[in-house]
């Protein structure tokens, strides 16, 4: 397509745009909103899925040993543990460590627990990572089993809950964000078919002397991109102000928090450039699909 062919599209796109300005502001607030709620909920989703990764990187396997097993006995224990596919690390906690982090995670109150030191009542440990966290518990299963093992402990009704926590908001969060970009999209082609219908003599006209479907249709495309592209200037503008200014707060506010939320930058930068090319998308989109139904050239 030549240059000059090009911003003659784009001037037509534009012109079809104030023409028909009431439902372009339309088209364009419903994308406005839409790619809104997109980022929220994106942002939301990405912030979800990065903590759910960190707890889920903390969620261990505890394996403690009999307390009347020989060395030999717990370097085997140890070597079996290894011998486990799944298994990323096995680190070893003695009691007086286990009886120490105790002491200390109580604070004031652990001072009662010092009278503990001279006969330990706590077993040795050896503390299990996998590779995935979803293997957590087969591998706790397997390793209960083996010899030298007292008990073993990994929070099998909290690890089995995040899991599946994790899976519905995920899950959620998708059918959402599709659900509102099939509303927009809905909307951009209702405004180029109504565009369609009121140049309808226009287009007849420009058919019967020569004009190609292609020269007919790239004006509409134009005005659904420009749709999009307006529409999610100022859901992005929102986004990067808005989760700058919740970022700071947090990290302000809750230095210490257990978890944290994703650096502002590049992920205002990532979200940004995501939600431009949905609006670019369903811009086009929306177009191309009233085109194809409504336009018959």
């Amino acid at each position: 397509m030549k240059f000059k062919t090009f911003g003659r599209h784009g001037k037509e796109g534009v012109k079809s745009l104030a023409r028909n300005r009431w439902m372009s502001i339309a088209s364009i607030s419903a994308v406005t909103v839409t790619l809104l709620l997109v980022g929220v909920f994106a942002t939301l989703l990405l912030n979800l899925n990065d903590i759910g990764t960190q707890i889920e990187e903390d969620v261990e396997v505890r394996v403690f040993i009999d307390r009347t097993a020989e060395n030999q006995s717990r370097e085997d224990l140890k070597n079996q543990i290894e011998e486990v596919s799944a298994v990323s690390s096995v680190e070893f906690q003695s009691k007086e460590e286990g009886l120490d982090r105790l002491i200390d995670s109580l604070g004031d109150d652990g001072e009662v627990f010092e009278s503990l030191k001279d006969e330990n009542p706590l077993n040795d440990v050896y503390i299990v990572k996998t590779e995935n966290p979803e293997d957590t518990i087969p591998v706790a299963q397997i390793i209960e089993d083996f010899n030298s093992v007292a008990k073993v402990e990994y929070a099998k009704e909290t690890v089995q809950r995040l899991f599946n926590v994790m899976d519905v908001a995920r899950n959620v969060g998708y059918a959402v964000i599709a659900g509102l970009l099939f509303t927009a999209m809905f909307l951009i082609a209702n405004t180029i078919r109504i565009t369609i219908v009121a140049r309808k003599r226009e287009i007849e006209i420009m058919k019967m002397v020569g004009a190609t479907n292609w020269f007919i249709r790239w004006p509409f495309l134009f005005e659904g991109l420009l749709i999009g592209i307006l529409g999610s200037l100022v859901p992005i503008a929102l986004v990067v102000f808005g989760y700058d200014y919740l970022y700071t707060e947090v990290t302000t506010r809750y230095p210490t928090l257990f978890i944290e939320l994703l650096p502002v930058y590049p992920f205002v930068l990532k979200v940004s450039a995501l939600l431009i090319l949905m609006g670019v998308v369903i811009g086009l989109w929306g177009s191309f699909t009233s085109i194809r139904k409504y336009l018959r050239v």
